[in-house]
């Protein structure tokens, strides 16, 4: 197996990631779930993602498809497609899986997966977070982490 088929090997369909999850949590792991578009790939990305899987054991990444984006950002988003975008975050040793989803919100993921710890950007709240009643509804916890200072897809495409 190729480093590049190791790493696309990470990118699952919703499935393969319930039984991932339910060996790890077997196995007593606490799971960590995020999403979003990560159509720009950059610093305060990286930043975000690692301080979330510091929070449990695995971290599990929901990635809009091209079509979610699109509809979410726009018609000329994603700049990346799914394929570059996932193969890009399974290269970072500290995501474990990801899902791509075609919905608008991961609320599919999250009540099938059912992590320990829900996590978002800190231009979310509690109130804003898709999923959060449902985790929190059986005991896991949702959380908040703050962003990097001047690092956004948004802003990187205004000075480009």
């Amino acid at each position: 197996m190729t480093i590049l088929s190791q790493i696309e090997s990470k990118i699952v369909s919703l499935p393969d990631a319930v039984g991932l999850v339910s060996k790890w949590k077997a196995d007593g792991q606490k799971v960590v779930f995020t999403n979003g578009c990560f159509d720009v790939l950059h610093y305060g990305h990286v930043c975000y993602l690692a301080e979330a899987k510091e929070l449990g054991d695995k971290l599990v990444l929901g990635l809009n498809s091209d079509a979610s984006v699109r509809r979410l950002k726009g018609e000329t988003r994603p700049i990346n497609g799914q394929k570059e975008r996932g193969t890009l975050l399974a290269a970072l040793s500290f995501i474990d899986t990801i899902v791509i989803f075609d919905e608008d919100t991961p609320e599919k993921l999250i009540k099938s997966i059912k992590p320990d710890f829900l996590v978002k950007g800190g231009d979310y709240t509690f109130e804003t977070i898709v999923g959060a009643d449902f985790v929190s509804s059986y005991g896991g916890t949702v959380r908040t982490i703050p962003l990097v200072e001047n690092f956004s897809t948004t802003n990187i495409l205004k000075r480009l």
